[in-house]
């Protein structure tokens, strides 16, 4: 969080067409457990491991973890009662093919190292099945568990320490134990993916639909100098957007989940789409890759329990696929770090473990990462159809209202879109 400047609310923007989006059909079999790339592996991969799995077991259980301190993994997902959760990490580590778009990152002694940068919960809740995604800083400050590195030694724990320094202490397993003691989450399931094979994954699909505003996105430190507007991104374009936040209105670590979750939003509405469900040569190739550039823990190297996690969120409506920032406060001991806000925090788990509709009330127009567009308006149609007069005798459906969470938890559902919160201004 390099800095703490606080957006000035605008004018909302006509951008683009903006409001809520229909839920996918129940043919959606793939996944909305989305998550910046990883989720793309547990999801499309889950779709077609069913009857590819003979190719793909061998090169997804190379190199799994195994996780420390976690509870058994359920026998079937479908029949657990309370939901399940699955951790989602990305890491930024200098890959050769790649190294040039970080900059000092990769150069001297901080080279050799890996950083947990994105650290993503995703929660299937029971009957009825909603997703949600809990998104944690990378400059939350944590204590960090004892954990056991691969060659069996043991780290000391921490007091307070930067999130995005777990995998150096213990890899996915320490991540997750992390973030295991700090939600109170069981957590079964984990995979890790670095961010340079977010090109490989993007590109299976054939890109993201992304949307850009505020005049256009400028960030020298990723390569961007992109004009305002819709754009469709792979390739180095897909990281590069996932690792701005200079490019963003107030430069934070913050505001760059909330430009994520845009991402990972538009991504689960490509991957029910028809381009990648109808298309069997899009779904097998984007489980080969997918298993090719993630790194799982042994409990996901069951082919079968890919799909039954795609299955259990098949017919999750877009409105019930929620992502949100982990609630923070700023660090007393240091502004360009945040803390926990756990009595926030303890708002969201309950409505979770409660399986509670969930109402985003923070405005988006504030979190200096995306700016909400209002949609351009229809035409009525000429001779507006009769109403439909309500059956007497027929009972009325149940309505729920839905949890409003604390209004310092940014997010938003995949059935929203929202445009990248630009900065033009020369940065550095």
């Amino acid at each position: 969080m390099s800095s703490t400047h606080k957006p000035t609310r605008r004018g909302r923007r006509t951008v683009a067409r903006h409001g809520e989006l229909s839920s996918p059909s129940p043919f959606g079999f793939i996944l909305k457990l989305v998550g910046i790339v990883a989720a793309v592996v547990l999801v499309s991969g889950a779709g077609v491991a069913a009857y590819a799995a003979t190719d793909f077991t061998a090169s997804f259980t190379e190199g799994a973890v195994e996780l420390e301190g976690q509870g058994a993994v359920p026998p079937d997902i479908g029949a657990i009662e309370g939901g399940v959760d699955v951790l989602l990490v990305g890491t930024d580590e200098c890959e050769e093919e790649y190294a040039y778009l970080f900059g000092d990152r990769c150069t001297g002694a901080d080279a050799a190292g890996q950083l947990n940068d994105v650290n993503m919960l995703v929660h299937i809740s029971d009957n009825p099945r909603r997703v949600t995604v809990v998104s944690f800083p990378r400059d939350l400050m944590v204590p960090i568990p004892s954990c056991t590195r691969e060659d069996g030694s043991t780290t000391s724990a921490t007091t307070k320490t930067q999130i995005n320094e777990a995998w150096g202490y213990g890899g996915l397993s320490c991540v997750a134990k992390t973030i295991k003691e700090l939600s109170g989450q069981n957590i079964p399931f984990a995979a890790k993916v670095s961010f340079g094979n977010v090109i490989n994954i993007t590109d299976a699909i054939g890109g993201v639909d992304v949307c850009i505003g505020n005049g256009g996105i400028k960030d020298k430190y990723t390569g961007i100098n992109w004009p305002a507007g819709p754009r469709t991104i792979q390739g180095v374009e897909a990281l590069q957007f996932l690792r701005t936040r200079h490019g963003l209105q107030n430069g934070s670590d913050l505001a760059r989940i909330s430009n994520q979750q845009q991402y990972m939003s538009s991504l689960a509405r490509k991957l029910v789409s028809d381009e990648v469900l109808s298309n069997p040569a899009t779904l097998y190739k984007l489980a080969a890759t997918a298993v090719d550039n993630i790194t799982p823990s042994k409990s996901l190297t069951n082919p079968m329990t890919l799909v039954q996690i795609a299955l259990a969120v098949k017919n999750v409506p877009f409105e019930d696929i929620v992502f949100v920032q982990y609630p923070v406060l700023t660090d007393p001991a240091d502004v360009n770090r945040v803390v926990p806000d756990y009595d926030s925090a303890e708002q969201l788990w309950a409505a979770l473990a409660a399986n509670e509709s969930l109402e985003v009330t923070h405005d988006q127009d504030l979190t200096g990462g995306v700016i909400v567009a209002d949609p351009q308006p229809t035409e009525a149609p000429a001779d507006p159809a009769p109403t439909a007069t309500a059956d007497p005798s027929a009972t009325p459906a149940p309505s729920e209202t839905p949890v409003a969470l604390p209004n310092n938890i940014p997010g938003q559902n995949a059935a929203q879109q929202t445009c990248s919160a630009g900065n033009v201004r020369s940065n550095g």
